[in-house]
């Protein structure tokens, strides 16, 4: 009996979902381990980093992923001009976990994030929704990417809607349905598009602000660039901007260590 029982379990845990994810954020929290600044240029709009809601959602052979943040998405840049994708400050990346088991996948995320994640939470997949087109993203992942290139995702499209910015992905780039227990991880990033030579189209954070740069960091480039992040059991509650400042805030320059962060899952966030 005791072994039937949990076969019904390992069933259901792996069933994809039929219906929409939901993850939320607290607002307010778009200040990385809890330091950082807006740039000074008046394009960078207080909550335009502010994510305050994350949602997968299944679509046919194709899954959606879309970013809400607390401020409209803009294009200041123009980015159709130069072949992007209809707003040009942000940049994120969804870090999937699709096993959760114990030391299983990539532990660093894309090069320019500066952050680790735990050892129950490495992950087998990316999808990276930029601005920058997608010869851009592949000539990037190519140089500076490459021996995870084949666990990046660059979506079928990618466009902003009001405060939300959308990318569409085919399931079979994901290896598959998007299953329940799966855990994800969004990191928000400022979109740089001369970026540093390893950096892949990812903005350093200054240690001051400058009109394209946030601060409040530490300019021995051992900070985290990441802006805001999922947190805790992603409900939107407010221990989660104290959880999200623990983990982003876990870096030692002095000893080369970096920040490590953990992903979030449906199982706590869908109820």
């Amino acid at each position: 009996m005791k072994v039937i029982l949990f076969g019904v379990v390992t069933l259901v845990a792996n069933v994809a979902f039929s219906k929409s994810l939901v993850f939320r954020d607290p607002v307010g929290d778009d200040r990385g381990p809890g330091s950082y600044v807006y740039p000074t240029d008046a394009v960078y709009k207080r909550g335009s980093f502010d994510l305050v809601k994350f949602e997968v959602r299944s679509k046919g052979s194709d899954v959606e992923f879309r970013a809400t943040m607390r401020a409209r998405i803009e294009d200041p840049w123009d980015s159709k001009s130069w072949g992007g994708n209809g707003f040009s400050l942000q940049m994120l990346q969804v870090y999937i976990d699709k096993d959760h088991k114990e030391g299983s996948g990539h532990r660093s995320a894309l090069p320019g994030m500066n952050v680790d994640f735990m050892k129950a939470s490495y992950w087998e997949k990316v999808v990276v929704m930029s601005p920058q087109g997608r010869e851009r993203l592949a000539s990037e992942i190519e140089l500076k990417a490459k021996d995870v290139r084949g666990d990046i995702v660059i979506p079928k499209r990618t466009y902003s809607s009001g405060k939300t910015i959308v990318a569409v992905v085919s399931k079979k780039d994901l290896g598959g349905a998007v299953q329940e227990s799966w855990g994800f991880q969004v990191l928000v990033q400022s979109n740089e598009g001369f970026p540093d030579r390893g950096d892949l189209l990812s903005r350093k954070v200054n240690e001051v602000e400058g009109p394209h740069r946030f601060g409040g960091g530490d300019d021995g480039d051992c900070d985290p660039h990441v802006i805001d992040m999922l947190a805790g059991d992603a409900l939107g509650t407010k221990d989660e901007v104290a959880a999200q400042k623990k983990e982003l805030g876990s870096f030692v320059c002095k000893s080369s260590i970096r920040s490590e962060i953990g992903m979030v899952y449906s199982s706590k966030s869908n109820k």
